[in-house]
């Protein structure tokens, strides 16, 4: 049994599909228009097909988003500085990952 486990460890195909993967600009408006996102403690996102987006952490805030050079970007008013981030999948989980290789994960919410 253990030379099996070994193998799968291993074995090339097994070991990828266990890593999130990094999503291009089409692939990322698959991932996230006219989804929502659960962070965890009460925080959701939704992210509309228009291209509107609202983020729940106790209160709503609105806000724009956009795929840019196969990015996620968005932009919260007043502010009219646009962050962008790197978008991978693992499953049901998407992971947003900044500049600076900071990583916030959401999963899809039922």
């Amino acid at each position: 049994m253990r030379r099996f486990a070994l193998i799968l460890l291993l074995w090339p195909g097994f070991v990828a599909a266990e890593e999130f993967q990094l999503l291009t600009g089409d692939e990322i408006l698959m991932a996230l228009a006219g989804k929502k996102l659960d962070y965890g403690e009460g925080v959701t996102q939704t992210f509309d097909s228009n291209m509107l987006t609202q983020y729940f952490s106790g209160r709503p805030s609105s806000g724009r988003w956009a795929v840019r050079d196969d990015r996620y970007c968005s932009v919260w008013p007043p502010s009219d500085y646009w962050a962008c981030y790197e978008v991978k999948k693992h499953g049901d989980t998407i992971r947003f990952v900044d500049d600076a290789g900071n990583a916030t994960d959401g999963t899809y919410a039922k």
